[in-house]
């Protein structure tokens, strides 16, 4: 009896380390939940970035659109001006409280709100600045129409309360809050660039700046004022941003650590990875950020009444979507595209993909002989794509048994 020839024998190992005798859809396979908890690198982000990339690009551009055409509701500690203020009782409607400021100064208020709800509900008139007979003037009327009453439910005049704000205080505040903006974002910028690689900082950076944009873009589209609650809310925003990038990334230095003397995966195959490793925790961390942020947003301003609130509530809980999705499908791929297009990693990918094809194309040709002559299957019909190409399938789990060699 002849003995195997080496083809054949490396078809028989070939054979015991390969699945492809299994019927793969009967298999059990990872549900959504399971590959986000595992972080088996399923969810192709990296791979899949000319798709996020075109959709940051059309969000951006709602944004910018939004701040050139809209422009910002900029509050009175900005601009300046008049503010007043009383309560608003029952039956006291925006509508009443425009037509009698018209009636008594013959100009247009700027902004009337009613803030708060049930008895804490107060009328609030924003105008440009007052003179002392324009204020007498127009607390008569208030009083003479809505008879607002004070603390004790006696109506007075006392309880309509005007406060005036100087344009030369507005400059001091957006001068003050520009330079804090300034500060945060160097100190931003020269802490990554020290913690991270150069291109690490790059897409860090793009990716603060792509977070205060479409930030400011969504205040623009909503209308609210802008406030100092509004800027400090901003600043705390992007130092979520910040946070959740770092995470990001320190995933993908750990997974591409010494990548360059490995020919198995690509970088943008590790970083996928890490994206997918620190998934569940970047969500996780995004939801328990937006509770809080929903309960005050619910209590504060809906149940108390407390309108100064929801200015800071909503710049927090846009940010913190928004920081998590650029963390996760923008400052990653772009890293990854940076570090493909320049550099030792562009070489590294080319070499990797080339032995791969080139793996795949000896498989494909190779029609090994059995001893009894008939034809073994080639590796492009029994071998799987998986051990074709070196490279495993994103979120694969095996499926055959591997022959023990018994002592």
């Amino acid at each position: 009896m002849s003995e195997p020839t080496n083809s054949t024998a490396e078809y028989e190992v070939k054979s015991s380390l390969s699945d492809s005798g299994v019927n793969q859809k009967s298999m059990p396979s990872h549900g959504l939940l399971s590959r986000l908890y595992t972080g088996t690198g399923a969810f192709q982000v990296v791979g899949r970035r000319r798709f996020y990339y075109t959709l940051t690009g059309v969000i951006v551009l709602i944004a910018l659109l939004s701040i050139v055409i809209r422009g910002f509701t900029l509050g009175i500690d900005f601009e300046g001006g008049s503010r007043i203020q009383f309560p608003a009782g029952g039956d006291v409607d925006t509508a009443q409280v425009e037509s009698v400021y018209s009636d008594a100064l013959g100009i247009e208020a700027e902004a009337v709100q009613v803030v708060g709800s049930g008895s804490s509900a107060t009328v609030q008139i924003r105008s440009e600045t007052l003179d002392a007979g324009q204020i007498v003037a127009l607390q008569d009327a208030l009083f003479d129409e809505f008879q607002p009453t004070d603390s004790n439910g006696t109506p007075s005049k006392n309880s309509i309360s005007v406060a005036d704000v100087s344009e030369t205080w507005g400059g001091q505040v957006t001068k003050k809050a520009l330079i804090a903006l300034v500060v945060f974002l160097v100190i931003v910028s020269v802490y990554i660039a020290v913690r991270f690689e150069r291109d690490m900082a790059i897409a860090a950076i793009t990716a603060l700046f792509f977070d205060m944009i479409v930030t400011a873009g969504v205040y623009s589209l909503v209308g609210f004022e802008v406030t100092p609650a509004t800027v400090i809310g901003f600043l705390t925003i992007l130092g979520f941003s910040l946070y959740d990038s770092v995470v990001v990334f320190d995933k993908v230095e750990e997974n591409t650590r010494g990548i360059l003397h490995l020919n198995r995966r690509t970088y943008a195959e590790q970083a996928n990875l890490a994206v997918n490793q620190t998934l569940m925790r970047s969500i996780n961390t995004t939801v328990i950020s937006v509770l809080p942020v929903i309960a005050l947003m619910v209590v504060a301003v809906w149940m108390l009444g407390v309108g100064t609130l929801k200015d800071l509530a909503l710049v927090q809980l846009v940010g913190i979507v928004v920081g998590a999705y650029s963390s996760i499908f923008f400052a990653t791929p772009l890293l990854v595209s940076i570090k493909e297009r320049w550099g030792p990693v562009a070489g590294h990918t080319r070499k990797v993909l080339a032995k791969r094809e080139a793996a795949t194309s000896r498989d494909a040709t190779r029609t090994p002989v059995a001893s009894s002559g008939s034809r073994i299957p080639t590796g492009s019909e029994s071998v799987p794509a998986r051990a074709a190409s070196g490279a495993p399938r994103p979120g694969s789990r095996p499926t055959g048994k591997r022959h023990k060699r018994r002592h």
